[in-house]
């Protein structure tokens, strides 16, 4: 029986920043998920994988990412996916020193 293909989003990280970063349909790189391209159909999620491994002094570990339907557009489906969105887990630095 052959799995049911789900909805994913091209990501990886920011080459200088390591931030996560998402691709958009316009080919550009938003760290916001609710402006990530949301790929339903498995080759065209393929293609676009593969466009975006090749950019590699852009971003680096290019990979697909699970999504679901969120009010605000796609959600992580999966723990992972929420936990790279939040940042370091140390709240001394990155995204989340302003949290404190």
């Amino acid at each position: 029986m052959t799995r049911r293909f789900t909805p994913k989003v091209v990501t990886g990280n920011a080459l200088l920043e390591g931030d996560v970063v998402y691709l958009t349909v316009d080919d550009q790189w938003t760290r916001d998920l609710a402006a990530a391209e949301v790929l339903d159909d498995e080759a065209h999620a393929q293609l676009r994988l593969l466009d975006a491994q090749a950019r590699q002094n852009e971003i680096v570990g290019a990979y697909l990412a699970d999504v679901k339907p969120g009010a605000a557009g796609p959600e992580p489906a999966h723990f992972r996916e929420a936990f790279r969105m939040r940042g370091p887990s140390n709240y001394a630095h990155g995204k989340q020193a302003d949290t404190r």
